[in-house]
Protein backbone atom coordinates (compact mmCIF):
# COMPACT_ATOMS: atom_id res chain seq x y z
CA UNK A 1 0.00 0.00 0.00
CA UNK A 2 1.63 3.29 -1.08
CA UNK A 3 2.37 5.77 1.63
CA UNK A 4 0.70 9.17 1.41
CA UNK A 5 3.38 11.86 1.47
CA UNK A 6 3.19 14.11 4.48
CA UNK A 7 2.07 17.65 3.76
CA UNK A 8 4.72 20.14 4.83
CA UNK A 9 3.40 22.68 7.31
CA UNK A 10 3.59 26.34 6.28
CA UNK A 11 5.41 28.32 8.97
CA UNK A 12 3.31 30.90 10.80
CA UNK A 13 3.77 34.43 9.50
CA UNK A 14 5.11 33.37 6.09
CA UNK A 15 2.12 34.91 4.30
CA UNK A 16 -0.18 37.79 5.15
CA UNK A 17 -3.36 39.19 3.64
CA UNK A 18 -3.34 42.78 2.39
CA UNK A 19 -6.13 44.67 4.12
CA UNK A 20 -6.64 46.83 1.02
CA UNK A 21 -6.66 44.49 -2.00
CA UNK A 22 -7.33 41.31 -0.01
CA UNK A 23 -4.59 39.31 -1.75
CA UNK A 24 -2.17 37.00 0.03
CA UNK A 25 1.36 38.41 -0.06
CA UNK A 26 4.70 37.06 1.06
CA UNK A 27 5.50 38.69 4.41
CA UNK A 28 9.22 38.87 3.70
CA UNK A 29 8.57 40.66 0.40
CA UNK A 30 6.29 43.16 2.16
CA UNK A 31 8.93 43.80 4.82
CA UNK A 32 11.61 44.35 2.18
CA UNK A 33 9.30 46.93 0.54
CA UNK A 34 9.12 48.84 3.88
CA UNK A 35 5.74 47.29 4.66
CA UNK A 36 4.08 48.27 1.41
CA UNK A 37 1.90 45.76 -0.45
CA UNK A 38 3.67 44.68 -3.68
CA UNK A 39 0.29 44.07 -5.35
CA UNK A 40 -1.55 47.36 -4.73
CA UNK A 41 1.03 49.60 -2.99
CA UNK A 42 -1.09 49.82 0.17
CA UNK A 43 0.99 51.27 3.02
CA UNK A 44 0.58 49.11 6.10
CA UNK A 45 0.53 51.03 9.40
CA UNK A 46 3.90 51.14 11.16
CA UNK A 47 4.51 51.13 14.88
CA UNK A 48 6.71 53.90 16.23
CA UNK A 49 9.94 51.87 16.71
CA UNK A 50 9.72 50.46 13.16
CA UNK A 51 9.04 53.86 11.61
CA UNK A 52 12.01 55.31 13.48
CA UNK A 53 14.26 52.54 12.09
CA UNK A 54 12.98 53.11 8.55
CA UNK A 55 13.11 56.92 8.40
CA UNK A 56 16.04 58.01 10.53
CA UNK A 57 19.76 57.36 10.31
CA UNK A 58 20.80 54.20 12.09
CA UNK A 59 21.64 54.81 15.74
CA UNK A 60 20.83 58.53 15.57
CA UNK A 61 17.56 58.54 17.52
CA UNK A 62 17.84 59.82 21.09
CA UNK A 63 14.55 59.69 22.97
CA UNK A 64 13.32 62.76 24.82
CA UNK A 65 10.79 62.99 27.64
CA UNK A 66 10.68 59.21 28.08
CA UNK A 67 9.32 59.66 31.60
CA UNK A 68 6.08 61.39 30.55
CA UNK A 69 3.26 58.92 31.23
CA UNK A 70 -0.55 59.10 31.28
CA UNK A 71 -2.65 59.28 34.42
CA UNK A 72 -6.30 58.52 35.19
CA UNK A 73 -7.53 61.83 36.64
CA UNK A 74 -11.23 60.95 36.29
CA UNK A 75 -11.06 57.35 37.51
CA UNK A 76 -12.85 56.53 34.25
CA UNK A 77 -14.48 53.14 33.71
CA UNK A 78 -16.17 51.83 30.56
CA UNK A 79 -15.82 48.12 29.74
CA UNK A 80 -12.75 48.10 31.97
CA UNK A 81 -11.12 50.80 34.13
CA UNK A 82 -9.01 53.26 32.14
CA UNK A 83 -6.05 52.55 34.43
CA UNK A 84 -6.24 48.88 33.45
CA UNK A 85 -6.55 49.76 29.76
CA UNK A 86 -3.40 51.89 30.03
CA UNK A 87 -1.51 49.10 31.73
CA UNK A 88 -2.56 46.54 29.12
CA UNK A 89 -1.54 48.82 26.24
CA UNK A 90 1.79 49.61 27.89
CA UNK A 91 2.53 45.91 28.28
CA UNK A 92 1.44 45.10 24.72
CA UNK A 93 3.42 47.89 23.02
CA UNK A 94 6.34 48.53 25.33
CA UNK A 95 5.43 52.23 25.21
CA UNK A 96 4.23 54.53 27.97
CA UNK A 97 1.75 56.24 25.65
CA UNK A 98 0.87 56.73 22.00
CA UNK A 99 3.80 58.92 20.93
CA UNK A 100 7.58 58.61 21.01
CA UNK A 101 9.63 61.80 20.70
CA UNK A 102 13.30 62.48 20.37
CA UNK A 103 16.21 63.94 18.45
CA UNK A 104 17.43 62.18 15.29
CA UNK A 105 19.07 62.64 11.88
CA UNK A 106 17.71 62.19 8.35
CA UNK A 107 20.60 61.64 5.93
CA UNK A 108 22.82 63.56 8.34
CA UNK A 109 20.37 66.41 8.93
CA UNK A 110 19.47 66.96 12.59
CA UNK A 111 15.80 67.18 13.52
CA UNK A 112 13.49 66.84 16.48
CA UNK A 113 10.71 64.34 15.86
CA UNK A 114 7.57 62.84 17.36
CA UNK A 115 6.15 59.56 16.06
CA UNK A 116 2.63 58.44 16.91
CA UNK A 117 1.81 54.74 17.36
CA UNK A 118 -1.75 53.58 16.58
CA UNK A 119 -1.29 50.36 18.56
CA UNK A 120 -1.77 52.39 21.75
CA UNK A 121 -5.52 53.08 22.03
CA UNK A 122 -5.57 54.10 18.33
CA UNK A 123 -2.93 56.78 19.04
CA UNK A 124 -5.62 58.87 20.70
CA UNK A 125 -4.44 62.14 22.23
CA UNK A 126 -4.64 62.39 26.00
CA UNK A 127 -2.78 64.71 28.33
CA UNK A 128 0.51 62.79 28.10
CA UNK A 129 0.48 62.80 24.28
CA UNK A 130 -0.34 66.52 24.26
CA UNK A 131 2.47 67.19 26.72
CA UNK A 132 5.05 65.29 24.67
CA UNK A 133 4.00 67.00 21.43
CA UNK A 134 4.19 70.40 23.14
CA UNK A 135 7.62 69.61 24.54
CA UNK A 136 8.76 68.51 21.07
CA UNK A 137 8.02 72.03 19.80
CA UNK A 138 9.90 73.50 22.76
CA UNK A 139 12.91 71.20 22.27
CA UNK A 140 13.02 72.06 18.57
CA UNK A 141 13.07 75.76 19.40
CA UNK A 142 15.69 75.36 22.11
CA UNK A 143 17.93 73.28 19.82
CA UNK A 144 17.13 75.53 16.82
CA UNK A 145 16.17 72.49 14.73
CA UNK A 146 13.33 71.58 12.36
CA UNK A 147 10.48 69.50 13.77
CA UNK A 148 9.00 66.49 11.92
CA UNK A 149 5.89 64.83 13.37
CA UNK A 150 4.45 61.57 12.04
CA UNK A 151 0.72 61.65 12.76
CA UNK A 152 -1.56 58.63 13.09
CA UNK A 153 -4.58 58.91 15.34
CA UNK A 154 -8.22 58.16 15.92
CA UNK A 155 -8.61 61.49 17.72
CA UNK A 156 -9.01 62.67 21.31
CA UNK A 157 -8.87 60.22 24.21
CA UNK A 158 -12.26 60.70 25.74
CA UNK A 159 -11.43 58.63 28.84
CA UNK A 160 -9.73 61.84 29.99
CA UNK A 161 -12.72 64.06 29.22
CA UNK A 162 -12.07 67.77 28.77
CA UNK A 163 -8.41 67.28 29.70
CA UNK A 164 -8.03 65.46 26.39
CA UNK A 165 -9.81 68.18 24.41
CA UNK A 166 -7.59 70.83 26.03
CA UNK A 167 -4.59 69.25 24.29
CA UNK A 168 -5.89 70.58 20.96
CA UNK A 169 -5.44 74.15 22.21
CA UNK A 170 -2.18 73.37 23.96
CA UNK A 171 -0.48 71.77 20.96
CA UNK A 172 -1.85 74.39 18.53
CA UNK A 173 -0.46 77.19 20.70
CA UNK A 174 2.91 75.43 20.85
CA UNK A 175 2.93 75.15 17.05
CA UNK A 176 2.16 78.86 16.70
CA UNK A 177 4.92 79.91 19.10
CA UNK A 178 7.44 77.70 17.31
CA UNK A 179 6.46 79.07 13.90
CA UNK A 180 6.49 82.69 15.09
CA UNK A 181 10.05 82.23 16.31
CA UNK A 182 11.27 80.93 12.96
CA UNK A 183 10.94 77.17 13.24
CA UNK A 184 10.30 74.77 10.37
CA UNK A 185 7.48 72.33 11.11
CA UNK A 186 6.73 69.35 8.84
CA UNK A 187 3.88 66.91 9.37
CA UNK A 188 3.56 63.49 7.75
CA UNK A 189 -0.04 62.25 7.80
CA UNK A 190 -0.32 58.47 7.87
CA UNK A 191 -3.26 56.10 7.85
CA UNK A 192 -5.45 57.08 9.64
CA UNK A 193 -5.17 60.67 10.92
CA UNK A 194 -8.49 61.81 12.32
CA UNK A 195 -10.45 64.05 14.67
CA UNK A 196 -8.77 66.13 17.39
CA UNK A 197 -5.23 65.37 16.24
CA UNK A 198 -6.01 66.48 12.69
CA UNK A 199 -7.94 69.49 13.99
CA UNK A 200 -4.90 70.66 15.95
CA UNK A 201 -1.18 70.13 15.43
CA UNK A 202 -1.44 67.65 12.52
CA UNK A 203 -2.91 70.27 10.17
CA UNK A 204 -0.63 73.14 11.20
CA UNK A 205 2.61 72.12 9.50
CA UNK A 206 4.47 74.56 7.30
CA UNK A 207 4.61 71.62 4.91
CA UNK A 208 2.06 68.79 5.10
CA UNK A 209 3.05 65.45 3.55
CA UNK A 210 0.92 62.32 3.41
CA UNK A 211 1.39 58.66 2.64
CA UNK A 212 -0.58 57.30 -0.36
CA UNK A 213 -4.24 56.46 0.31
CA UNK A 214 -4.00 57.55 3.95
CA UNK A 215 -7.41 58.37 5.42
CA UNK A 216 -7.48 61.95 6.70
CA UNK A 217 -10.44 63.75 8.23
CA UNK A 218 -12.20 65.12 11.27
CA UNK A 219 -14.87 62.42 11.54
CA UNK A 220 -15.65 59.24 9.66
CA UNK A 221 -17.14 59.38 6.18
CA UNK A 222 -20.16 57.30 7.25
CA UNK A 223 -21.06 59.78 10.00
CA UNK A 224 -20.77 62.70 7.56
CA UNK A 225 -22.87 60.93 4.96
CA UNK A 226 -25.61 60.10 7.46
CA UNK A 227 -25.58 63.61 8.94
CA UNK A 228 -25.75 65.41 5.58
CA UNK A 229 -27.91 62.72 3.95
CA UNK A 230 -25.92 62.96 0.75
CA UNK A 231 -23.52 60.91 -1.34
CA UNK A 232 -19.87 61.76 -0.78
CA UNK A 233 -17.36 62.15 -3.64
CA UNK A 234 -15.33 59.14 -4.66
CA UNK A 235 -12.13 58.87 -2.65
CA UNK A 236 -13.45 61.24 0.02
CA UNK A 237 -10.94 61.74 2.88
CA UNK A 238 -8.10 59.93 1.12
CA UNK A 239 -4.72 61.65 0.85
CA UNK A 240 -5.30 61.98 -2.90
CA UNK A 241 -8.61 63.78 -2.33
CA UNK A 242 -6.95 66.09 0.20
CA UNK A 243 -4.12 66.86 -2.24
CA UNK A 244 -6.58 67.72 -5.00
CA UNK A 245 -8.38 70.13 -2.65
CA UNK A 246 -5.26 71.85 -1.35
CA UNK A 247 -5.11 70.44 2.18
CA UNK A 248 -1.99 68.29 1.59
CA UNK A 249 1.13 69.65 -0.09
CA UNK A 250 2.57 66.39 -1.36
CA UNK A 251 1.93 62.63 -1.29
CA UNK A 252 5.14 60.68 -0.78
CA UNK A 253 5.64 56.94 -1.17
CA UNK A 254 7.30 55.37 1.84
CA UNK A 255 10.38 54.31 -0.14
CA UNK A 256 10.96 57.96 -1.12
CA UNK A 257 10.24 59.58 2.23
CA UNK A 258 13.80 59.81 3.57
CA UNK A 259 15.00 61.46 0.37
CA UNK A 260 12.02 63.84 0.21
CA UNK A 261 12.41 64.91 3.84
CA UNK A 262 16.16 65.47 3.37
CA UNK A 263 15.52 67.68 0.31
CA UNK A 264 12.79 69.55 2.14
CA UNK A 265 15.07 70.21 5.10
CA UNK A 266 17.67 71.62 2.71
CA UNK A 267 15.23 73.85 0.85
CA UNK A 268 13.22 75.13 3.81
CA UNK A 269 15.65 75.80 6.62
CA UNK A 270 14.44 77.29 9.92
CA UNK A 271 14.86 81.05 10.24
CA UNK A 272 15.37 81.41 13.97
CA UNK A 273 16.47 84.89 14.95
CA UNK A 274 20.05 85.11 16.12
CA UNK A 275 20.27 85.28 19.90
CA UNK A 276 20.92 88.75 21.24
CA UNK A 277 24.47 88.92 22.63
CA UNK A 278 24.82 89.75 26.29
CA UNK A 279 25.96 93.33 26.91
CA UNK A 280 29.63 93.75 27.69
CA UNK A 281 30.40 94.40 31.36
CA UNK A 282 30.89 98.06 32.22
Amino acid sequence: MPLTPKRRAIPDGLWMRCESCGKMVYTREVAQALWVCPKCQFHFPLDAPLRIRIVFDEGSFQELDAGVAPADPLGFVDRIPYSQRLQENQQATGLKDAVVSGRARIDGRDVVTAVMDSRFIMASMGSAVGEKITRAFEHAEELRLPLVIFCASGGARMMEGCLSLMQMIKTSAAARRYRDRGGLYVTVLTNPTYAGVLASFASLGDVILAEPKALIGFTGARVIQQTLNTELPEGFQTAEFMLAHGFVDRIVHRKDLRKELALLLDYCKPTFAQPTPSPAPV
